[in-house]
């Protein structure tokens, strides 16, 4: 695996205070997974009551652990749960040891918790093909339970790392008339990020008391419009994992209708996407792509996921220059519907075209100024309909080439 020795240029100024989520607890272990020394095992552990909901990768190839947590997500239970997550080996492309590895772990965990297996879910990120060692991780298991912590989050959020310059966490505390609910995540994905779900997984844990099937909606409606419009480098990992975990402990009730719920989880979810996106792999300009005027909210999406993955626009962007032809081309490439006479592009505030032309008021040294900024914001007018998206990329560099090219090393 590429070593990283800087970080993203733009990664957040500081790491957020995560706040204790009651009914949560975490702890972190090294386990050699694939390098002597270094934390790459987390267990969290949630009180009876808790519920879990959520979201994977579609990939064809999607790994056993994956598989796994798909056949248990819509599963109740008032004993509680566990997720316990390891980097370094993705456990994918493994084939039946794969899903004999997956067994093992959560047996251990079941016997060292007293949760059914049923109860316990697994992630793995890391290189793709590889046998997981899970030896290695069932000896840490005890290790993990007996030193479980509900201020070991921010911890879980280093060990979950594999190419991530940064940890990534997000927080936000929903005020409601009948009490606050705190929310609070970690997430892990520099490369390997489109969507379905865009190699990424996130957990996410609030103290709000809510219904398994609830949440569930709640989780997959947001995943569209955060995690599904983040896109690196155009590649759907097999292992992309969304867990959301309520353990109620608050006491205060929600429902899939509740609007300030679903407004602080859309917070946390959408601040972690772009987190993923400004450390991903060699990036140094964090883009947002908005498209309006489509036909239909899907086929601006289309558009605007044609131009977020397209090679050419995103070294444009990495060489600052302010090349709108690209933005035409990849609208004309998307295979949805769009008028070449009525569009309308702007880089920022600069408008370089209108009306299927080069804006009469364009200047180059304008656009290439905007390119310069570490933020970009690109916006397109197909002015054909009311349908709109925003999603959000980065630039493509040597960096990333540079990462990927001895990934495996």
């Amino acid at each position: 695996m590429a070593k990283i020795t800087s970080v993203s240029p733009l990664a957040p100024t500081s790491f957020p205070d995560l706040p204790v989520i009651k009914g949560a607890r975490f702890a972190t272990a090294a386990a050699g997974v694939k390098y002597a020394g270094r934390t790459d095992v987390m267990l969290a552990l949630l009180d009876p009551g808790s519920c879990v909901a959520g979201a994977f990768t579609k990939s064809a190839t999607r790994s056993a652990n994956v598989l796994d947590c798909q056949s248990k997500i819509h599963l109740s239970g008032e004993t509680g749960a566990a997720i316990i997550v390891n980097s370094g080996n993705s456990n994918a492309f493994t084939g039946r040891a794969g899903d004999a590895s997956v067994k093992a772990i959560c047996d251990e965990v079941a016997h060292v918790t007293g949760l059914p297996a049923s109860r316990v879910f697994t992630s793995s990120t890391g290189v793709i093909g590889e046998r997981l060692p899970h030896d290695r991780i069932q000896a840490k298991v005890q290790e993990l339970h007996e030193t479980l912590d509900d201020s070991g989050l921010p911890a879980a959020a280093k060990a979950i790392m594999t190419t991530d310059t940064f940890a990534k966490g997000a927080t936000v505390t929903v005020e409601l008339p009948r009490g606050p609910i705190k929310i609070a995540g970690i997430a892990k994905g520099s490369g390997m990020i489109a969507p379905d779900m865009a190699t990424m997984l996130v957990y996410i844990f609030t103290d709000a008391k809510i219904a398994q099937g609830d949440l569930q909606a709640v989780v997959l409606d947001l995943n569209e419009k955060t995690f599904n419009c983040i896109t690196v480098d155009s590649d759907t990992s097999t292992s992309d994992t969304l867990l959301v975990a309520a353990t109620g402990t608050s006491g205060v009730s929600v429902t899939a209708k509740d609007a300030a719920f679903r407004d602080g989880l859309h917070h946390v979810m959408q601040d972690l996407a772009h987190q993923v996106v400004r450390d991903g792999e060699g990036a140094t300009k964090f883009v947002e792509i908005t498209v309006t005027g489509a036909l239909s909210d899907g086929d601006a999406k289309t558009h605007a996921m044609a131009i977020a993955n397209s090679p050419l626009v995103k070294t444009a962007i990495a060489g600052e220059d302010p090349n709108w032809g690209r933005v035409v081309m990849a609208i004309g490439k998307s295979g949805a519907p769009a008028d070449r006479d009525t569009l309308s592009i702007a880089f920022g505030d600069v408008k370089v075209a209108s009306n299927g032309w080069v804006d009469p008021g364009y200047r180059e040294e304008e656009g290439a100024a905007i390119m310069k900024e570490q933020t970009i914001a690109i916006t397109v007018d197909l002015g054909m309909g009311t349908g709109t998206s925003t999603v959000w990329t980065c630039d493509l560099t040597h960096g990333y080439i540079s990462i990927n090219a001895d990934y495996r090393s």
